[in-house]
């Protein structure tokens, strides 16, 4: 990403909320999947906005030949192709049986009892309480993992539930079981945490290019952001991630992925240039009450990482900060245009070492 002197320019920087946040799944495409719904809306782009442009019935047979980090798929079917919630799909193996819940799903811990009066247990890490059954209603509330609820009715792949304080709605069936909850990581802060991680640049934006290795900003952003998942995961995050290819979502969407997930934390991952010969790390905020804390929090952890000293807290009037509505923050890892700098950051070691210091200092803003 360019820079001019001081100057902050910045350039061109999907999981929706599906009852649940969620992290997008890493197979290979295409794949077979099946359709766990009763009915299942076929739409023309990855968007609950979008036009439908067909339905399956459940047990019906696709190919899933894309995915995006809002948990959406891709489909083909006979002569119907588009766009389908992920959750509601079961990846098949090679026997063509079901290998693994569907896309995203945790997993489950004993069939749960739809009848009223019955209890569950809460088995993803962040569950969504809903106004009505199904992923366009309102967000009234949350769970986390391990919290028991109340059955007081259901519908289709939803039920309605009421909490031990008393918050009433709706949350989908796929994400509440009887049993053990699954083992989850103790880490400080971050348990049951959504943790929006935006990997900077993509596609035909390749952000700053080093000047003595041509190193590509949008290369280095997309590892460190992956490191980051791992770590924060490691501590008892769920991470959404805005990018998890070369594919660049705009401005307008890395925001509106963390809104929709109701994430608790946006962090977005840069490395920076400027015309002098000038060093280190660079902590970006935007409102002074929202965004500042964390970001500090963080520049706090990053005080000095693999040989890079850090040069603080800057305001910065950036889109994916500015029009955020979740606790936002950018972080500048480097500059490309420094040859040290740049033979430094490349390197996994730089990368995995600003990653943990990222995500302590997360850890640390939330505990």
């Amino acid at each position: 990403m360019r820079r001019y002197i001081s100057l902050v320019i910045m350039v061109t920087l999907l999981v929706g909320s599906l009852g649940i946040s969620m992290v997008s799944a890493t197979s290979a495409f295409p794949y077979q999947a099946k359709v766990n719904s009763s009915a299942l809306n076929v739409r023309s782009e990855p968007s609950l906005q979008a036009s439908v442009v067909g339905k399956l019935n459940k047990g019906d047979i696709v190919s899933v030949t894309d995915e995006d980090s809002d948990g959406w798929v891709q489909i083909k079917h006979n002569k119907l192709t588009g766009w389908a919630a992920g959750y509601l799909l079961g990846k098949l193996d090679g026997s063509g049986q079901e290998s693994s819940p569907a896309a995203n799903e945790p997993p489950t811990s004993g069939t749960v009892s739809t009848s009223p009066g019955s209890t569950a247990t809460v088995l993803a890490d962040s569950l969504r309480i809903r106004s009505g059954p199904g992923v366009g209603y309102k967000v009234v509330g949350s769970l986390s993992q391990g919290e028991q609820i109340t059955i007081t009715g259901s519908q289709s792949e939803w039920i309605k539930i009421r909490t031990a304080g008393r918050t009433t709605g709706w949350v989908a069936k796929a994400y509440v079981g009887k049993g053990a909850v699954p083992p989850k990581h103790s880490g400080k802060g971050l348990r049951g945490k959504v943790i929006v991680v935006d990997a900077g640049h993509g596609g035909n934006d390749p952000g700053m290019i080093g000047t003595t290795y041509e190193t590509k900003e949008k290369d280095l952003t997309l590892s460190t952001a992956g490191y980051l998942k791992q770590e924060l995961q490691s501590l008892g995050a769920t991470v959404i991630m805005t990018r998890t290819t070369d594919k660049k979502p705009e401005l307008s969407e890395r925001v509106r992925i963390s809104e929709r997930a109701d994430a608790d934390a946006f962090v977005s991952i840069h490395y920076n240039s400027s015309e002098k010969q000038t060093s280190g790390i660079l902590t970006f905020f935007y409102s002074e009450k929202k965004d500042r804390p964390l970001a500090q929090a963080i520049e706090d952890e990053l005080t000095e990482v693999g040989g890079l000293r850090s040069h603080g807290l800057s305001f910065g009037d950036l889109y994916v900060l500015r029009e955020n509505d979740t606790v936002a923050t950018l972080v500048e890892l480097g500059f490309l245009s420094n040859r040290k700098d740049e033979s430094i950051v490349r390197g996994s070691a730089y990368q995995k070492k600003a990653a943990a210091a990222i995500a302590r200092g997360l850890a640390n803003y939330f505990g």
